[in-house]
């Protein structure tokens, strides 16, 4: 079980006055459930991540993963793949392992699996954007983390692209069973991954609706089902739902 409950976290803002990102925020996740986190562009959801993958200590609260022995049960994808261009993609994905026999085999058929078979000794420059986005998803599940931080991993990427990796991260983690907090501006991504969506307030975020989804898998972001809820919702809650966007081509600053 995933237990998050921040009472406040502030950082200093462009002219160095604090700014309240998060206060009052609880939320948790049962093992190996997907929680989408959405809200407006500066609600924090950023900050949330980095704050659940130990990456921001500074902070009012706490954070528990029942079962977590180590840095190494989380796993992190970003909006940016992050690669290391002097490695090759193989080296890449062993880059956060200890690079065993068994953890070599495992990145081996991650990347099969992601179709990546043919580019293992190649260099993350002679990849498209895509191909480095499924190299980076690859190393996010090598470590067969217990909880899967997501950042819009699949932002500024065309449709086709985004809905293919989409399905693949949804094939990965049922193989897995991580628990996934997964976080986007695209309330039409999150219809499509979830098992459960948190929506945040503006800042300083906290939790104000949570949706448990009962729709059938798979789903496609443009899926009729998908559609019709996401009509549903912002009919519901506009005024809630006014600051998201369903474009997966724009990027927003957290």
């Amino acid at each position: 079980m995933l237990d998050i409950a921040i009472d406040r976290k502030t950082y200093p803002d462009r002219a160095g006055a604090p700014h309240l990102a998060l206060a009052g925020l609880h939320l948790t996740a049962a093992p190996g459930e997907f929680v989408c986190v959405v809200g407006p562009s500066g609600c924090g959801k950023s900050t949330l991540l980095n704050v659940v993958g130990g990456l921001d200590r500074d902070v009012e609260g706490r954070v528990r993963l029942a079962g977590a022995d180590s840095a190494h049960d989380i796993g992190f994808m970003f909006q940016e793949p992050r690669l290391m261009p002097w490695l090759t993609v193989l080296e890449n994905v062993l880059l956060v392992t200890d690079a065993s026999p068994a953890a070599r085999q495992r990145a081996r058929e991650l990347l099969v699996a992601m179709g990546l078979a043919d580019v293992l000794d190649a260099y993350p420059g002679r990849l498209s954007g895509g191909m480095q986005r499924r190299v980076a998803l690859a190393r996010a599940f090598v470590i067969e983390p217990k909880l899967l931080l997501m950042d819009e991993p699949f932002v500024s990427l065309d449709v086709p692209t985004a809905n293919r990796l989409r399905a693949m991260l949804v094939e990965q983690w049922q193989r897995s069973r991580a628990t996934v907090l997964f976080v986007t501006h695209d309330l039409r991504e999150a219809l499509a991954l979830a098992d459960r969506i948190c929506f945040l307030s503006a800042a300083p975020g906290r939790v104000v609706l949570e949706l448990p989804l009962t729709l059938a898998r798979p789903r496609a972001p443009d899926g009729a089902a998908v559609q019709a809820l996401h009509a549903e919702l912002l009919a519901r809650h506009p005024e809630l739902l006014a600051g998201l966007t369903s474009d997966p081509h724009e990027t927003q600053d957290e």
